[in-house]
């Protein structure tokens, strides 16, 4: 039996993973108490037909049962049922923003005396705990529904039991991403921003690219990275991780970050791995 369990942040985007595991054949509860747990594991694998893929989505609306969140996950994982526990993050301004789109009420927007900010605080420190026991990571903040999806879908629906990579670009003027394994910072090196012609294209147009490598101490950084991550992913696999996070930096997150992200992807790709590449502000 394979269970994953979605918690996180209310607004993060907890309903939209569940539909997504609901398309890939898990047998999806929404709001499970976790004190529910391990019966209700119990009574799937006692039932017909079986199903040997279930995931619930566990969060603070369970109010004080919140609280045996880890004694429940410890005991499926003793009782030797394989548990993944995703953790759905996002920044508290975007939250408020989402709240405020919506129109819905916050869980504990009555316990923060009708406060939104207020209820969001309370929550991030009632889950805290859940968010030390998370297997994956993942930060909604600055991605689109739809990209949202794909990584749900492309962490859960590869049936090779290989651990999949994500090369993230980003810009530090809009935030370093909160899922990042290892960030690279590459703002130390020639800005191509700065030369007319290169600045309105991207780390994918082959001038950007070409400029960012013509400096050898760009090639010389980039060979390192690469030696540091083919060496770490082998050791990942064996820790058991199913997702390993690599993002590049650089000011507006168009040019080195996106030439030294495509680099590595690339190399990867070559090397058979399974990769995804997102280039955050190129989406803006």
């Amino acid at each position: 039996m394979n269970i994953v369990i979605v918690t996180g942040m209310s607004g993060a985007g907890k309903s939209s993973a569940l539909n997504v595991f609901e398309d890939l054949g898990f047998y999806c509860i929404d709001n499970m108490p976790p004190e529910l747990l391990s019966s209700f594991a119990e009574l799937i694998r006692n039932s017909a037909p079986k199903t040997d893929k279930i995931c619930f989505a566990v969060d603070v609306r369970s109010r004080d049962l919140f609280s045996k969140f880890r004694e429940s996950i410890e005991g499926l994982r003793s009782s030797g049922v394989a548990v993944t526990v995703v953790f759905i993050d996002c920044d508290d301004g975007v939250l408020i923003n989402r709240y405020k789109e919506t129109r819905r009420r916050h869980p504990l927007l009555d316990e923060a005396s009708g406060n939104l900010v207020r209820a969001i605080e309370m929550e991030r420190t009632e889950i805290s705990g859940a968010r030390q026991l998370a297997d994956i990571y993942i930060d909604s903040t600055d991605v689109r529904p739809t990209e949202f999806r794909n990584r749900i879908r492309g962490l859960f629906s590869d049936a090779n039991g290989r651990m999949m990579i994500d090369v993230i670009s980003f810009g530090y003027m809009f935030g370093i991403p909160k899922d990042a394994d290892l960030v690279f910072d590459v703002r130390c090196f020639d800005n191509p921003f700065y030369v007319p012609e290169l600045r309105p294209r991207t780390g994918l147009d082959e001038e950007v690219y070409d400029f960012v490598f013509a400096n050898k101490d760009a090639v010389e950084v980039y060979d390192r990275i690469y030696g540091l991550v083919t060496a770490m992913i082998p050791l990942c696999e064996k820790e058991g991780k199913s997702h390993f996070v690599v993002a590049f930096g650089c000011t507006g997150g168009r040019h080195r970050s996106v030439s030294f992200a495509r680099r590595l992807s690339e190399a990867l790709i070559k090397d058979g791995c399974d990769v995804r590449v997102e280039h955050r502000c190129l989406l803006k």
